[in-house]
């Protein structure tokens, strides 16, 4: 009797899934929609699209990045995805501004984006190090 997997290929892991910062980039994503989703409905075209997109273009710019040839490709993709960090925080302080966001809300996706925003920032560095050192090899 062949069980459900067989005759199917391996679903093999993607090597973003393995950075902790596309795994924090993920959680954050998560948690923005779990927080908008609470928002007003006139909102959804609005503030609420711009806040997801700008949240998945930071976790798709770590996997996308992490598939290109090379460090200084990635490196280019991580610089990519703290700007899009970046907008999401625009988008948050407004929210915040505007009432959408509660003070335990705002403070625990702060505390998600500061993590990711270090995390991104870290990969970034250790990339720069190792092209340095292939550099001086």
């Amino acid at each position: 009797m062949m069980t459900p997997t067989e005759g199917r290929p391996r679903r093999t892991r993607m090597r973003h899934e393995g950075l902790q910062a596309w795994q924090s980039a993920q959680s954050f994503v998560l948690a923005v929609y779990r927080a908008t989703d609470t928002w007003p409905g006139q909102e959804r075209y609005g503030l609420i699209a711009q806040i997801r997109r700008s949240a998945v273009s930071v976790a798709a710019n770590i996997a996308e990045g992490s598939a290109k040839r090379g460090s200084r490709e990635f490196r280019r993709f991580l610089d990519m995805s703290l700007g899009s960090l970046a907008e999401t925080h625009v988008y948050l302080l407004l929210a915040k501004e505007l009432g959408f966001l509660p003070p335990s809300g705002w403070g625990e996706l702060e505390v998600l984006r500061d993590h990711t925003g270090r995390l991104i920032w870290g990969l970034s560095r250790s990339l720069v190090r190792s092209l340095a050192a292939t550099r001086s090899v």
